[in-house]
């Protein structure tokens, strides 16, 4: 007969216990395969009402089955579009809570939308014994946000290029980003934000490309069969989990790119891999039950808040943090999470605060995108009290500043503390606020500098899709260029973002790749591109070493001389140490800032006050297409020396950015920052000195 719970195919000694949630269904049928390819299965268990249900819960104990074995169901009952059934037995369907999928070599999407069966060419389940893995005593390493710098990047895509370095075999692959583990510790990063890893539809796309990003889940609990070098049905679970181990004996955290707000079921026209095809419930449906509500942008919209689907959430996240070790969650689209079965924002979200107060993720990560596709905005305002959010509003203010747009001042100056004016109501710590000037949505740094417009012809939708307004500015050349000027130009203002961002209140996200200026050739919407275009070019390290130089210092001081570390009896993060200085804003001329509509202008003095680490900062912003010359306040007694010149974005390296021990130093009484660039300018005590340069 078997147990309703737990929900899955959970391990015993002497067997495997199936159980799957189907309320409408009159029978349902478990499918058990010797492989993912046989084309038929082995043995049909027929699960009757009488003997094999409790409640809405059909299960079965089966007896000498046991970690590896591939299965699948088939739920029977009305298709009835009208009244929100749409059971189609003909479909072999994927348990929601199967910790591990395989795709048969014929797999395809279009059988699965089409009348018909499905059995050679469906996804399957495999069973998972998630004890059998040895951890070695790994743990989530709980890193505070305040310390913490992100890096957004796709396990394929990080090592897939033939120029990674890495072998053929394990490129692309979760173990070929174990080999490269050794660079992102010498970039500095402390966390990376992996692109979406539970097992996705590859075909959900348009015709001859492939879903590259992932943002098309098929389930929630298993990793993602295409990143694993091992090509046995167990073997991208126990890689991932290499994968974790590996970055935490690193002192890296894993930060998850989840997808909880939709499926790769689409819309009514879709295909039935699993959901659908036992239970519409866990869909937001239209007023006439037939369509699908549509926030994601997708197609479809999970019911975040109807019992099963909040109890799956739930059961997914808490998986990925006791069996899988992860350290925390970004997620996508989380607005929609907010919403209820109707569609309508909820004021008080149950799922997000199952979220928030479940003890098993408690000091796990919690990053909300706090938008979704329908129009849901809600930066500043998402619900909890644990939740960091994506701040849409630091990427675009910075960005047009940086650009030169009219109006913009007074949002820098916000932005770089941190956003007081979106955040500032609420009792939460500084890096509330995940500051980024790129993600995976978008163009690249490099692309930002370098494009007017988007250039997304290659992903056949004639360049409709992805974002008009990206807020980019050219350079004055469309895209490649061989004018030395205009290179220069573009590396300044590249610059320009990258010490905007690092020296801001709040959570730095780096995109991957864009410390060595990796390019999409303009396209914004690469999620369809597992190409070279998609992929990380490492040869850029070479070509771009000074720009990675750039990046690479900068980290290394925002973790170093500001962050934790300076001494051994002091521990406040630059994030708080920005919240609690004394800061006197400025213009070119002192205590005279300009918050014009006309300024591009703008400088701040920052003091560290009573009782914390002796040093000012310096800071001049100079968007103007001039070179303005500012003046400087006077350096305080305790001073080893006067100002000294730490970084100036308009200088060729190495003189961009130095060594805060062998900065030069500034003995006027004004700095000419050139146009279009920032400069910081350092006074520190002797304490801080000889911490700095030992």
């Amino acid at each position: 007969m078997g147990s309703s719970f737990p929900l899955g195919a959970s391990v015993f000694a002497d067997g495997v216990n199936f159980s799957v949630f189907s309320k409408q269904a009159t029978r349902v049928e478990l499918l058990l395969f010797d492989h993912a390819d046989a084309v038929h299965p082995t043995r049909v268990i027929e699960l009757d009402a009488h003997t094999h249900r409790t409640y809405h819960y059909w299960h079965v104990f089966v007896p000498g089955s046991g970690p590896g074995q591939v299965y699948a169901y088939r739920a029977f009952g009305p298709f009835d579009p009208e009244h929100g059934l749409r059971f189609d037995p003909a479909k072999v369907l994927l348990d929601p809570y199967g910790r591990a999928v395989v795709l048969p070599d014929g797999y395809s999407r279009r059988m699965a939308s089409q009348h018909g069966e499905s059995e050679t060419t469906a996804m399957k389940s495999v069973v998972v014994d998630p004890d059998h893995y040895d951890w070695e005593g790994d743990a989530p390493l709980r890193q505070p946000f305040s310390t913490t710098v992100i890096y957004e990047m796709h396990v394929a895509g990080f090592t897939r290029h033939p120029n990674s370095g890495v072998a053929a075999e394990l490129r692309g692959t979760y173990a070929g980003m174990i080999e490269k583990i050794p660079y992102l510790q010498d970039l500095g990063i402390t966390a990376v934000e992996l692109l979406p890893v539970f097992q996705f539809d590859p075909q959900d796309c348009p015709p001859g490309l492939v879903n590259y990003w992932g943002y098309s889940p098929v389930s929630f609990f298993a990793p993602h069969a295409g990143y694993s070098s091992r090509k046995d049905a167990l073997g991208p679970v126990d890689e991932f989990r290499d994968l974790v181990k590996a970055l935490h004996r690193a002192g890296i955290e894993v930060i998850l790119d989840v997808v909880y707000n939709h499926t790769a079921e689409g819309d009514s026209n879709g295909p039935t891999l699993c959901f659908r095809g036992l239970a519409n419930d866990y869909y937001i449906l239209d007023r006439d039950r037939a369509h699908y509500a549509n926030y994601s942008g997708t197609g479809n919209t999970l019911n975040a808040n109807q019992p099963i689907v909040r109890r799956m959430i739930l059961d997914s996240l808490r998986y990925w943090v006791a069996e899988m070790h992860v350290d925390g969650f970004r997620f996508d689209l989380a607005s929609i999470l907010a919403r209820d079965e109707t569609g309508r924002p909820l004021q008080n979200p149950p799922v997000l605060w199952d979220i928030e107060s479940d003890p098993i993720l408690a000091g796990t990560k919690l990053i909300a995108e706090p938008w979704d596709a329908a129009g849901l905005y809600q930066v500043g305002s998402f619900i909890g009290e644990s939740w960091k959010e994506w701040n849409g509003r630091f990427r675009d203010d910075v960005r047009r500043f940086v650009k030169g747009d009219s109006g913009t001042v007074h949002l820098l100056a916000q932005r770089a503390l941190g956003s007081p004016d979106i955040f500032g109501q609420q009792d939460r710590e500084p890096e509330q606020s995940i500051n980024f000037v790129t993600c995976h949505d978008g163009f690249t740094l490099n692309d930002l500098v370098s494009y007017n417009y988007k250039h997304n012809e290659m992903n056949g939708e004639e360049n409709r899709d992805g974002l008009d307004g990206n807020l980019s500015w050219n350079c004055g050349v469309e895209g490649l260029s061989e004018d030395p000027a205009i290179e220069r130009l573009r590396r300044r203002q590249m610059k320009n973002l990258v010490v905007i961002l690092l020296m801001s209140v709040g959570t730095p996200m780096l995109l991957m790749g864009d410390e060595m200026c990796r390019t999409q050739r303009g396209n914004n919407n690469a999620y369809c591109q597992d190409n070279e275009v998609g992929w990380l070019d490492w040869g850029l390290l070479d070509r771009n070493w000074e720009f990675h130089r750039f990046v690479r210092t900068l980290i290394a001081h925002r973790r170093r001389l500001m962050g934790a570390s300076i001494e051994e009896n002091f521990e406040l993060s630059l994030c708080e140490l920005l919240r609690r200085a004394e800061i006197d804003w400025h213009g070119v001329r002192l205590d005279a800032p300009d918050w014009n509509n006309d300024s591009h202008s703008i400088a701040c003095t920052l003091r560290t006050g009573p009782g914390h680490r002796p040093f000012w900062l310096h800071i001049m912003f100079n968007a103007y297409w001039e070179a303005l010359d500012f003046d400087l306040p006077s350096a305080p007694t305790s001073a080893v020396a006067g100002w000294q010149r730490w970084i100036d974005t308009a200088l060729a390296p190495p003189d961009d950015i130095t060594d805060i021990g062998a900065a030069p130093l500034v003995s006027a009484s004004q700095y000419r920052v050139g146009p279009r660039s920032v400069a910081v300018l350092i006074v520190q005590a002797a304490a801080a000195a000889n911490s700095a340069s030992a």
